[in-house]
């Protein structure tokens, strides 16, 4: 049987750059290569496309793009129905494409900007759609339509940029403190801030409005965070749940990444009776936000034992200690399993 020829993007122009390369590096070195043929095209962090030909090592250790000999700028074809890669310079070359798997985290990849190419050359995309992955980027619109689906949210304000430290003042004053400052378009924690009181709200929305033009003040959900990996087009199958134990104020950058003092309980230590409800809160936002192939849902589960939308991340982390696959692992899908169903998933779609 004639394998099928895979696209993995990685890199991008964003703050997650480098959290892109061991997610794409891991993904490469899972993918079945006796039913799958792998192209490996890296965007620069100034946003440059690069056919990449080297060795998978080079892309997690970020050192991909210094061997000329390896790389090759190159450009997707929009031409619709083209499905196509073009390569400039020494590796000239035009290659048709059965899929693109867009391991990209973050804005310029996560946020429907590349899904809007791959859908504007009729390219099958293994994940999220353009509008799933903007909404799901958009952490108020997320919100307003999960809550539209029944899901519960948890008490907000938005402000633009330009708007009156005042209004802001009074807006945090009313969620009560402490209260979270959030770009509303960033992944990763990149831009948060837990606000303890008055005093730092100016330093975080200051922080929060250097990520994106509008910011969220969000009320504190008391609990602990609980996650559900999806995956799945009509017919959906949710992973085991896992439980973000923190020691500290919330699970930023540094902890998501290092784990220096939280940790991560997978299957999550909650009742089976809570757990299929969490279950079903997250495959009602991920089918009302129109979610596809794959996406992680992250929710809260307060002591009250109620379940609380948090956000989606339509392209989770795929290293080897991610929590995606780790919670499909726990649910008896290994990883190589697992993204042979996702490249089926998305070209099936």
């Amino acid at each position: 049987m004639e394998k099928l020829r895979i696209l993995v993007l990685f890199g991008g122009y964003s703050t997650e750059h480098e959290v892109s390369l061991q997610s794409a590096a891991a993904v490469l070195k899972h993918l079945d290569v006796q039913r799958f043929s792998p192209l490996t095209v890296g965007i620069t962090k100034q946003g440059k496309w690069m056919y990449y030909t080297g060795p998978f090592e080079q892309i997690q250790d970020g050192t991909w793009h210094t061997r000329a000999e390896y790389c090759a700028p190159c450009m997707l074809c929009p031409d619709k129905g083209s499905a196509a890669l073009v390569v400039h310079g020494q590796h000239e070359a035009r290659y048709t494409l059965d899929a693109v798997f867009p391991v990209l985290h973050g804005k310029n990849g996560e946020d429907g900007t590349v899904q809007g190419l791959l859908e504007l050359a009729g390219v099958p995309i293994i994940g999220c759609d353009t509008l799933s992955s903007a909404l799901c980027m958009d952490k108020d619109k997320a919100h307003k339509l999960a809550a539209l689906a029944g899901v519960e949210v948890p008490r907000s304000a938005v402000f633009a940029k330009g708007a009156s430290h005042a209004a802001i003042e009074n807006a945090a004053r009313l969620l009560e403190y402490p209260l979270f400052v959030k770009p509303v378009r960033a992944g990763s924690s990149f831009g948060i801030t837990k606000v303890q009181s008055p005093r730092q709200l100016a330093g975080a929305v200051h922080e929060a409005f250097c990520h994106d033009d509008r910011i969220l003040l969000e009320a504190q959900v008391p609990g602990f965070e609980v996650g559900c990996a999806v995956m799945g087009n009509e017919a959906l199958f949710v992973g085991e749940i896992d439980e973000i134990e923190l020691s500290g104020d919330f699970f930023d950058y540094e902890e998501k990444y290092t784990l220096k003092t939280s940790r991560i309980h997978c299957p999550a230590r909650i009742a089976p009776s809570d757990a299929a409800r969490i279950k079903a809160a997250a495959q009602t936002v991920y089918r009302a936000l129109g979610c596809r192939v794959f996406a992680r849902v992250d929710l809260f589960f307060t002591p009250q034992k109620k379940v609380v939308f948090n956000e989606v991340n339509t392209i989770p982390g795929f290293t080897a200690h991610s929590r995606y696959p780790n919670m499909m692992c726990a649910a008896g899908i290994p990883f190589e399993q697992l993204i042979t169903k996702l490249v089926e998933l998305g070209v099936q779609a």
